[in-house]
């Protein structure tokens, strides 16, 4: 039985003033960018109830980003069919889902992440029949998860991560830490939504080690005597 699109998520996907919100405004690409990428924000139904949202946690073994937790995605290629082509085929490759599946709803303004220099598509879908998805390739992602929405929205799983300066909207539910682009993305389109908790920002949690890529452990140890 095919699932229909919930109305929280049709009214996120036809805001018209998405880029005037806070965050998306911070970020807005400069111009000449050339490495371009997408993710695929994939919302479906919860077998028990509500939505879920399909995440993935990345390779413990990366040198960059090791133990993560994104969305599927990665850079665009020129053979995609833009953003779209790009999200679809990289959520293809990463977790095996079935492009001919996804209600694609809307693509997001462009968020630039200066770390990496990528200007990064967010490319919202909705799955009304999801199907099993899982790793296809275990040297790039260390597990899929389909996380339920009410979880990631329940005031006692957000807090603020904190690294060195960086301070930012984060989620954890079981052992998963959101934090990063993929948390702030989730934040913002949540407040859009409309759905969104009031939660307590002043609750501050250090990153934990396996979240970090060996640059930033170096950091956190301090300098070496």
């Amino acid at each position: 039985m095919s699932a229909p699109t919930p109305g929280w998520l049709a009214a996120l996907a036809s805001r018209p003033d998405v880029a005037e919100h806070d965050w998306f405004a911070s970020y807005v690409p400069p111009e000449g960018v050339s490495r371009r990428s997408a993710v695929l924000m994939l919302f479906g139904p919860d077998p028990s109830g509500g939505e879920d949202v399909v995440l993935t946690e990345r390779a413990h073994t990366l040198r960059a980003h090791p133990g993560q937790v994104s969305f599927p995605g990665g850079g665009i290629d020129p053979e995609d069919d833009g953003s779209v082509g790009a999200a679809l085929r990289e959520a293809e490759e990463e977790v095996g889902l079935d492009p001919s599946g996804v209600h694609v709803l809307a693509t997001f303004p462009e968020v630039y992440l200066s770390p990496s220099q990528h200007a990064v598509t967010p490319v919202l879908g909705w799955w009304p029949r999801p199907v099993p998805v899982g790793v296809v390739d275990r040297g790039e992602v260390e597990r899929v998860l389909r996380v339920p929405v009410p979880r990631l929205l329940d005031p006692a799983n957000r807090f603020t991560a904190v690294f060195g300066p960086y301070r930012g909207p984060a989620f954890e539910v079981d052992d998963l830490f959101v934090w990063g682009f993929t948390a702030m993305l989730l934040s913002s389109l949540f407040d859009l939504a409309g759905i969104a908790l009031p939660w307590d920002d002043e609750i501050e949690r250090p990153l934990p080690d396996r979240v970090m890529s060996p640059w930033m452990k170096q950091l956190d140890d301090g300098p070496t005597p």
